[in-house]
C-alpha cells in the first residue's frame, strides 16, 4: 500500500485529526510529511482549512509540529482553487508573505494545484502578485516556475514576461539586506533556468540582456541560473560560452 493511500485509510477511520497530523508531521526536523498533507488537502473541507490558518507563526513557530497543520491548511486551499473557488486566491496571497518558510513554500504548492486544472487563471493572478511585494513576487515565481505547468509554449513565454518584469523591479532598491528581499533574490537564482528550458530561443534572448546588468544581485541570479544543469542540458554551449564571459 502507499504512504498516501496508508493515510487516507487512517484519517477515515479518525473522528479528530489534529493529534494525529502532529504526530505523524516529520516536525521537528528537516523534513515535513508533504504525502500526508497532500491527502489532508484532497480530503479535507474549508472548516478544517480555515482552522488550521489559525496556526500562524506566533502559535506555531518553524520547525514546530503545528506548522505541519498550517501547511495542510495552506495546501488545502489549492484545492479549493482548482475547484473554482477563485476567491481563495486572496486568503493564499496572505500566506504568502508568512514568516515561515515552509508555509511560502506551500502557497507555491498550493498555486501548482490551481495551475494545474487553469493556467489562465494562475498567469493572470501571478501577474498581480508581480507587482507586489517581495516575497508576493517570490511566491510568483515559485508558483509558475514548475515544469508541468510550462508544457505549452505560449504559458512559458508568458512566465518569462512575468519573470522579467521582477527581475527588472529589483532594480529600483529596497532594503536589499531583508529576509523578504533575500528570499525572493534566491528564489529568482533558480526560476530563471526553469522557464528558460521550457522557451529556450526567447528566454535566452531575454537572460543575455540581464547578463549585462549593472545591478549586482541581478548579475548574481543570472549566474546562478546559468549554473544549473538543466540549462547546460538545454544548449550546453550557450552555457558555456556566457559561463566564460561572465566568469562564473
Amino acid at each position: 500500500m502507499k504512504k498516501t493511500e496508508m493515510y487516507r485509510h487512517q484519517l477515515a477511520n479518525l473522528s479528530e485529526w489534529d493529534a494525529y497530523l502532529l504526530q505523524e508531521s516529520g516536525l521537528p526536523g528537516p523534513r515535513g510529511n508533504l504525502e500526508l498533507a497532500q491527502v489532508v488537502a484532497e480530503e479535507g473541507d474549508r472548516v478544517l482549512f480555515d482552522r488550521y490558518l489559525t496556526f500562524d507563526a506566533g502559535r506555531a513557530p518553524t520547525n514546530d509540529p503545528g506548522e505541519f497543520l498550517a501547511f495542510c491548511g495552506v495546501l488545502g486551499y489549492g484545492r479549493l482553487c482548482a475547484e473554482g473557488q477563485t476567491q481563495a486566491l486572496a486568503i493564499l496571497r496572505q500566506h504568502a508573505a508568512d514568516p515561515r518558510w515552509r508555509i511560502r513554500e506551500a502557497v507555491a504548492m498550493a498555486l501548482h494545484w490551481l495551475g494545474e486544472v487553469d493556467m489562465e487563471t494562475l498567469l493572470a493572478e501571478m501577474e498581480a502578485w508581480s507587482r507586489g511585494s517581495p516575497l508576493e513576487q517570490r511566491a510568483a515565481a515559485a508558483a509558475l516556475c514548475h515544469p508541468d505547468l510550462l508544457q505549452e509554449l505560449r504559458n512559458a513565454e508568458k512566465v518569462l514576461q512575468i519573470l522579467d518584469s521582477i527581475t527588472a523591479s529589483l532594480e529600483q532598491g529596497g532594503d536589499r539586506r531583508s529576509d523578504e528581499f533575500q528570499a525572493l533574490r534566491k528564489g529568482l537564482g533558480y526560476c530563471w533556468s526553469v522557464a528558460v528550458s521550457a522557451c529556450p530561443e526567447t528566454g535566452k534572448r531575454m537572460m543575455e540582456r540581464w547578463f549585462s546588468s549593472e545591478d549586482r544581485d541581478v548579475r548574481w541570479i543570472m549566474r546562478q541560473n546559468l549554473g544549473k544543469k538543466r540549462l547546460e542540458r538545454m544548449d550546453d554551449a550557450w552555457v558555456a560560452l556566457w559561463s566564460s564571459r561572465l566568469g562564473c
